[in-house]
């Protein structure tokens, strides 16, 4: 899958393993996922570089896996298919829910990739929440928490389970300035629109994965 790439000729989503969206260029949006605007950042001013855009910064981590590493095998189809613990840090002022995408743009074949698959769709987590732990059940996700269809055909986390080649997989967090409310029917796609215009901060953490048997 082709990713929009900026001056260095890097694709801009693959480029790094934490991408904050606070920066004006708005280089955490693919253009194949569709380019999700950041919401108010010429009406106030407050995401130029410096100190307080330091302050600011999304950022989303997991102690199972450092940033660009090997997901381990317990997260995945080969060992218990378990969500990885994640945590966040960095809300910008104003954010009223967020919303977390984990997808795998290298789909079938990393060689000849043909599209992206859906493994986790949350949206509406409260600002409140600080992180996910590990193999967190739809009972336990944050009050007001709402999960919607990935590409396995449900709504709980599905592990990476590549059928050839090392794969990366995308944890993408949204900060946002509105919460989405109950989709019809809830895809990554149907979130995806209703973040449009809504969105303060992107932050991604890339994990990678390749089957061992």
């Amino acid at each position: 899958m082709d990713f929009v790439t900026g001056a260095s000729g890097v694709p801009r989503e693959a480029a790094g393993a934490i991408i904050t969206g606070n920066g004006a260029t708005g280089a955490a949006f693919p253009e194949s996922d569709g380019a999700l605007s950041i919401a108010g950042l010429a009406a106030t001013g407050r995401y130029a570089t410096g100190e307080e855009t330091k302050a600011m910064s999304l950022a989303i981590t997991s102690t199972a896996f450092a940033a660009n590493g090997t997901i381990p095998a317990l997260y995945t189809c080969e060992g218990n298919d378990i969500s990885p613990p994640l945590a966040w840090t960095g809300l910008p002022a104003g954010t009223k829910s967020l919303a977390l995408i984990v997808d795998d743009p290298d789909a079938p074949d990393p060689a000849a990739p043909k599209m992206t698959w859906v493994h986790w769709v949350l949206y509406d987590i409260p600002p409140t929440a600080t992180g996910l732990a590990e193999a967190v059940k739809s009972g336990a996700l944050p009050s007001g928490t709402r999960e919607a269809r990935n590409d396995f055909g449900r709504t709980s986390y599905g592990g990476p389970c590549p059928p050839i080649g090392r794969h990366r997989y995308f944890f993408k967090l949204y900060a946002l300035d509105t919460s989405l409310a109950a989709l019809s029917p809830a895809t990554k796609a149907s979130v995806e629109q209703a973040m449009q215009g809504h969105v303060l901060a992107q932050a991604t953490l890339l994990g990678t994965y390749q089957k061992t048997k």
